[in-house]
């Protein structure tokens, strides 16, 4: 055997037939190990006992009646929570239709729509605070653009410029 463990020449004759012997084991070794199955902890039934498996039995079913009974609490939930929203839908629904029967809007406005303006004064001077929002919107700015150069957040911005048109109305009306 002419190999390269062979030839090295401070090992004696047993040493190198044990290199020899490691390295032909650790191919076996891993060309073997792929073969090794897994073994399958559902594929062959546990000896339990008749008791073992009663017991197994009776916790399943706590589980199941713990599970049922935590649905019916969460579908409780849904439904009063679903109840309450439609209750809010309908009471808002009211409101804008009284709103827009009224001939006088202002007098039952929301507080976050009313403003203290005159009537005469535009909606501009009815917040000053949203004058740099409206002038940077009348120049032409998209929301996303007023938001990033005042650092302010692009929903707040939004909502900003979706109530002027309410409050200008709301203002000229007064």
């Amino acid at each position: 055997m002419d190999g390269i463990l062979l030839d090295i020449q401070h090992l004696d004759p047993f040493q190198k037939w044990a290199l020899v012997c490691a390295a032909g084991l650790t191919v076996v070794y891993i060309v073997m190990r792929p073969f090794k199955k897994r073994k399958d902890p559902l594929a062959h039934p546990t000896n339990l006992s008749l008791a073992g498996q009663r017991e197994v039995e009776r916790q399943m079913t706590e589980l199941l009646v713990e599970l049922e009974q935590m649905s019916r609490q969460m579908t409780a939930q849904l439904d009063t929570r679903a109840r309450k929203l439609e209750l809010l839908i309908k009471e808002a629904d009211e409101k804008i239709a009284a709103l827009q029967n009224h001939g006088d809007g202002r007098a039952i406005l929301p507080t976050f729509v009313q403003t203290e303006t005159a009537p005469g004064m535009s909606a501009r001077a009815a917040d000053p605070r949203h004058a740099e929002v409206y002038d940077l919107a009348d120049a032409g700015q998209s929301a996303r653009q007023i938001a990033q150069q005042l650092s302010r957040p692009q929903g707040e911005i939004e909502l900003i410029l979706h109530l002027r048109p309410r409050l200008a109305t709301a203002a000229a009306s007064s």
